[in-house]
């Protein structure tokens, strides 16, 4: 499927690493690094803004070299961009290693997917159906 995206850059062109890449690079748009410690969040710029059908979102996730080198991940992950935003994109960052980590200027920070959406038609009941798992949560179909 392919979704036209409208895109307004400040810095650079969203790219897939690989052909079959689901989601493209989001680099950082900073002046100066940005040392993130242990625990820290950060809202990273990424230099661009875009515009998309309505019936779709953008989703910002993870680079998995990140998370698993240096524990740096997207904290709202994932992080959901709706059609009707316009603004620069931002993406929240959080160090849940142990060492300090450098966020320099134009570093691949996230990706960004697209996804359709679908529109829900909410109904108010007195009683839910029951269902196998009923009022059990977490961890109640095992592990």
């Amino acid at each position: 499927m392919l979704i036209k995206i409208k895109i307004k850059s400040l810095l650079f062109f969203p790219k897939k690493a690989t052909l079959n890449s689901s989601g493209y690079d989001l680099v950082s748009n900073l002046e100066k690094s940005h040392w993130l410690g242990p625990g820290d969040r950060f809202s990273v710029p990424v230099g661009i803004s875009i515009a998309f059908s309505d019936g779709f979102e953008a989703q910002i996730r993870p680079r998995s070299g990140l998370a698993i080198k240096h524990g740096i991940t997207v904290l709202n992950s994932p992080g959901t961009i709706d059609a009707d935003y316009r603004g620069e994109i931002h993406v929240i960052l959080i160090n849940l290693g142990k060492e300090r980590f450098e966020i320099k200027s134009r570093m691949k920070v996230a990706q960004i997917v697209f996804n359709k959406t679908v529109k829900a038609n909410f109904k108010i009941v007195k009683k839910l159906p029951k269902s196998v798992r009923s009022l059990n949560g977490f961890g109640s179909t095992g592990i």
